[in-house]
């Protein structure tokens, strides 16, 4: 292949010039055309001056595409006319340059330095993810769209790197190998040298590229005595990949810990750090968490894929009537509305898509959170840090000086929040917030623990809504089936309770790889509070009695939601089962 310098034509006194004058420089177009072309603009303001050079057939997508990547102060190639050779190709996982959209055309060892052909000049995440991921020095240049895409399809596209294939070479390598007889008194400069290995870095790549991939909410590595577990969170269950060499588990949390900016030279300190990527074009966050343990670090990547969620409340697995009643709460125009349920319940998630409902124009909406989960226009999002002292009490007492509407407190955790969160409500504002207890009426017996009074809760509490999550039965191998009776016992259900009704579960396919679940949906349980509810409370009934009060009104229990969603095919009994308490 020819140098890949030799390639480019002379961009310096091009970069950051006006589209219109590089193309002029560029011989593609007379200053004639662009100044008829700024005429037109004027007045359709919104079309980019390529575009309308483009339409007014004075050059072509092609000739803006390469202006482009000068004004960007990169080089313009042709793919076509060059041979890519099988080592550079090697030198990316195949899954980083399909989820990245680019394409190894040169690289050099000694200066770690890699040349990649980008789609869009203005594509600068990939470039920064690919420094991150890879460690390399990245140089971009910039080809034909479909050039590119065809050219990754051809290199990248049937060369699915193996996991199994990759840790076989990794627990060959006798160098690695080494670093486990040095334990803890390893020397930096070692696992420096250990942390840039191709191997370990192509390793962690394609674990985190595959993680992804499967809609994964938590990746675990997790060292033992004699082994080095990896294993990943999907639809809430943990399920054991195939575990690396023992002596990788130092490069490997040491890579992690370079890539999210923490200290590789501390390894008896709790670290959290976050890992930001854009993959297949989503933005994508992980949060790193590393523990010290006895036998080396642990540490647990979360997964935010902000392509994953869709914050609709049409869509959390509300049923008609559940949904009317969740409309009627967050639509009042003060009081606070409460989620509970237990950790990886869904609670902020439906929290959010009703944010997102009633994130209007008209509405000032504040969130104070721990972390910060996902990012939404319109909204004002402060993330609590307690090491500087902006606790959520504190968060929320400045939220009362902002001239809110509507306020989210991530998670009530004391006394001084619930209370500023009754002054927010009384004072006119509608608050949302989570707690963690077992089904919704007994929130009310939590926030007297907290040490609330009664006769705020009954001021200023409009409903309180219990979660769960289940899986769903996989659409592609779901089947009917005759349950046993130990299964119709554990449910309270007798032969006759199922007559002309069928019962499903999911036999175990690879679209589910073998699970038989595919994706998760909420159950609910919903507790509004009515005249005679308040009477209750302010009479210190327990909450048996407010249990049954809520259902002699009509709530639903998170065990009946859950026998409907078996009903309706949605859903498993083992999974009801796992999920909701049994009714006494």
């Amino acid at each position: 292949m020819p140098e890949t310098e030799s390639l480019m034509p002379d961009i310096s006194e091009l970069r950051g010039r006006k589209i219109g004058r590089v193309l002029t420089k560029m011989g593609k177009v007379s200053r004639e055309q662009v100044h008829e072309a700024l005429q037109l603009q004027t007045q359709q303001k919104r079309v980019p001056i390529g575009q309308l050079l483009v339409e007014l057939g004075y050059c072509t997508q092609e000739d803006v595409n390469s202006a482009l990547a000068a004004q960007a102060g990169m080089a313009s190639l042709n793919l076509d006319e060059i041979e890519i050779p099988d080592k550079v190709i090697k030198s990316i996982p195949s899954e980083t340059a399909q989820a990245l959209q680019i394409l190894p055309i040169q690289f050099d060892e000694e200066s770690n330095t890699i040349t990649v052909a980008l789609k869009d000049p203005s594509n600068f995440r990939a470039v920064d993810d690919l420094q991150m991921l890879m460690g390399f020095k990245v140089k971009p240049v910039v080809a034909d769209p479909a050039q590119v895409e065809r050219a990754i399809n051809r290199h990248f596209g049937h060369d699915e790197e193996s996991l199994a294939n990759l840790i076989g070479e990794l627990a060959d390598d006798t160098e690695l190998a080494v670093l486990e007889e040095k334990g803890q008194s390893i020397d930096l400069d070692d696992l420096l040298s250990a942390v840039e290995d191709n191997k370990v870095k192509r390793l962690l790549n394609l674990v985190l590229m595959q993680a992804i991939k499967d809609k994964a909410s938590d990746i675990h590595f997790e060292p033992f005595e004699d082994e080095f577990k990896m294993r990943y969170r999907i639809d809430g269950v943990l399920y054991e990949m195939i575990p690396p060499p023992r002596h990788l588990a130092m490069p490997i949390t040491s890579r992690i810990k370079v890539m999210s900016n923490l200290d590789i030279a501390e390894r008896r300190l709790p670290q959290d750090g976050r890992i930001e990527l854009v993959v297949n074009g989503s933005p994508v966050d992980l949060r790193v968490s590393v523990l010290p343990t006895m036998f080396g670090e642990s540490v647990v990547m979360r997964v935010l894929d902000r392509s994953n969620v869709s914050l609709d409340l049409e869509k959390v697995g509300l049923r008609k009537d559940d949904l009317d009643m969740v409309r009627q709460l967050i639509k009042k125009p003060n009081g606070i509305v409460i989620v509970t349920g237990p950790t990886g319940s869904g609670k902020t998630t439906t929290l959010y898509s009703a944010l997102n409902e009633l994130n209007e124009i008209t509405e000032k909406i504040l969130t104070t959170e721990d972390p910060v989960e996902y990012d939404i226009d319109g909204l004002l999002q402060v993330q609590v840090n307690p090491d500087v002292g902006l606790t959520f009490a504190k968060a929320l007492r400045s939220f009362l000086r902002q001239d809110p509407d509507i306020i989210l407190v991530g998670e009530t955790r004391d006394l001084e929040t619930a209370q500023i969160a009754v002054q927010a409500s009384l004072t006119g504002h509608l608050v949302f917030t989570t707690l963690h207890t077992n089904d919704a009426p007994s929130t009310i017996a939590r926030l007297v623990d907290l040490g609330l009074e009664n006769f705020l809760i009954t001021a200023t509490l409009e409903g309180v809504v219990g979660q769960r999550l289940v899986r769903k039965i996989c659409p592609r191998c779901k089947e009917a089936y005759e349950p046993s009776d130990d299964e119709l016992f554990q449910l309270s259900l007798s032969r006759e309770d199922l007559q002309g009704r069928q019962i499903y579960r999911g036999r175990g396919c690879d679209f589910c790889n073998g699970s038989g679940y595919k994706g998760r949906m909420g159950l609910f349980e919903i507790m509004v509070l009515d005249d005679e509810l308040r009477e209750l409370i302010i009479q210190n009934a327990s909450t048996q009695v407010l249990r049954a009060e809520a259902l002699k009104r009509g709530m639903r229990t998170l065990r009946q939601a859950g026998l409907l969603g078996i009903f309706d095919g949605l859903t498993t009994i083992d999974e009801v089962v796992r999920e909701t308490l049994a009714e006494d």
